[in-house]
């Protein structure tokens, strides 16, 4: 592990790796080559989940879940070609007014058995297995696909925010995929939002520069999501051709709790609106956390005090009567007479 911390020089740039390694000692987890291995990779998803960048010598716990793991790896597989997934819907509005102005797509994946299975359970497999290209690449094309049928059904243009996961995000015909598709579904660019971490742009910040000023050519709207809980570099940020910031909802938690919490949060707007970047607020669950948001000019936000994820065809009853954003913003307006 000491070894592999030396930097690997690549022309001009210094490229690190860490490793995630698995051990399995003869005579005791193996009488052969096979399963030595077999347990030696056991071990090795057992690092990874444990947060890679450490070693874990086998143990049966680690075959426990390296049986589980490769369980749901082929109900993940089976599931891709069933077509179990479902995108639902997150209402995203405007903080002034109440106005729905967007939605955020998730993925949900609904068993045989109509259960639900956690999104926390499957899309940390689907990013280690490559399966998140496929399965993101399906969310991409319905939320699209949806959004265009909500407007033909005579609602208003909308913005639809598209997770691209760190895999997808590096993907060397991503640009292409993006292009063919909009062309395809004749979908106007400004209606589709790309978001991504900052633990996926940062680490090689010049070739994300270079991609996401092919992606803003194409028209499409730019996010940086969960902002603040990873490793900003603030150098960078406003050398990328972004639009909007995400306020994690972790720091949206602490509003009106402590003066700290508040003070990052108002320090996120400020710095966002500066930039001229536009700033939602995710997990917004409260009156309290509304009013704040409202106070010190948040653009938009989303979260359960509007309203959970919800199917295309909820959400476009939603887009239908959303009286209970009107409530919400209307509460608001009474407290400050």
């Amino acid at each position: 592990m000491q070894a592999l911390t030396e930097p690997l020089v690549y022309g001009q740039q210094s490229l690190y790796i860490t490793p995630s390694i698995g051990i399995s000692v003869f005579p005791r987890d193996g009488q052969d080559v096979g399963s030595l291995m077999k347990n030696a990779d056991a071990s090795m998803y057992m690092a990874k989940h444990l947060g890679r960048n450490n070693y874990q010598f086998y143990t049966l716990s680690a075959n426990a879940s390296s049986a589980t793991r490769l369980a749901m790896e082929n109900k993940l597989r089976r599931a891709l070609e069933s077509q179990e997934f479902e995108v639902w819907y997150q209402p995203r509005f405007k903080v002034s007014n109440g106005e729905i102005i967007g939605a955020e797509a998730l993925i949900r994946w609904r068993n045989p058995d109509n259960t639900l299975v956690p999104p926390a359970q499957f899309i940390p497999l689907a990013e280690d297995t490559g399966l998140i290209i496929p399965i993101g690449a399906w969310v991409l094309r319905t939320a699209c696909q949806e959004n265009l049928r909500w407007q033909r059904a005579g609602s208003e243009p909308l913005c639809v925010s598209v997770n691209l996961s760190a895999r997808q995000f590096i993907q060397e015909d991503l640009l292409i995929t993006i292009e063919k598709m909009i062309e395809e579904l004749r979908i106007n660019p400004i209606c589709l939002e790309l978001e991504l971490t900052e633990s996926s742009i940062m680490p090689n910040a010049e070739d994300t520069i270079e991609t996401l000023r092919a992606l803003k050519k194409q028209g499409v709207w730019i996010s940086v999501d969960d902002f603040g809980t990873g490793y900003s570099s603030l150098s960078y940020l406003k050398r990328f051709p972004i639009d909007i910031l995400k306020i994690d909802q972790s720091f949206v938690r602490d509003i009106g709790i402590s003066a700290d919490g508040d003070a990052l949060v108002t320090a996120i707007i400020a710095m966002a609106h500066n930039l001229k970047l536009q700033v939602v607020a995710e997990g917004v669950e409260t009156h309290q956390q509304l009013d704040f948001l409202r106070q010190y000019h948040c653009d938009y936000a989303q979260g359960f005090l509007f309203g959970k994820a919800v199917p295309a065809l909820e959400f476009q009853a939603m887009l239908e009567n959303p009286p209970c954003l009107k409530e919400c913003v209307e509460w608001v307006d009474s407290t400050e007479t």
